[in-house]
């Protein structure tokens, strides 16, 4: 345990490869997804997978491991009420209840870290299970806008998502 709070004091290192990962994914649109876990030896983030174009949701889930934390961020197309195809970021903190409680830790305190580095995510979601990532309610900064997005599986692109 007192590593798992001498690492979260200290930072963690972001390697640069999280960002560069992140920036194809968030401007090229080569990457659906990308997971991240911290190596815990080098006390660094590191990027654990990386999903495809043509990667959705169900892959998504399938590289989460059921009994570790990971971060992930989740590129989420859709098509909005006006008929715009649109998208949007979701960052994902993933801490399953089998995980360890050293790794809980260190990966709840080590977020904003990582998130500082990932410029441009639009929403935040924890979650232990898929069903807890299936459908998210948020808002945005305007408190006159509420902003209502649910994740399906494998999203269509005729599927309308209220904005």
């Amino acid at each position: 345990m007192a590593m798992a709070y001498k690492m979260a004091t200290q930072g963690m290192n972001i390697k640069d490869e999280c960002k560069s990962w992140f920036t194809e994914m968030k401007w090229k649109k080569v990457h659906r997804f990308v997971v991240y876990k911290i190596d815990e030896r080098s006390r660094a983030v590191l990027v654990d997978k990386v999903g495809g174009p043509g990667e959705g949701y169900e892959e998504l889930v399938a590289a989460l491991p059921k009994d570790d934390c990971r971060y992930a961020v989740f590129d989420f197309d859709f098509v909005s009420v006006d008929n715009c195809q649109k998208s949007k970021i979701f960052f994902i903190a993933w801490s399953p209840a089998a995980s360890r409680i050293r790794a809980k830790i260190l990966y709840a305190t080590s977020k904003q870290g990582l998130r500082r580095v990932l410029d441009g995510v639009h929403y935040e979601v924890q979650a232990t299970d898929a069903s807890e990532m299936a459908s998210t309610s948020s808002e945005s900064g305007r408190n006159d806008e509420p902003v209502r997005v649910f994740i399906s599986c494998a999203p269509q692109k005729s599927e309308r998502v209220f904005m």
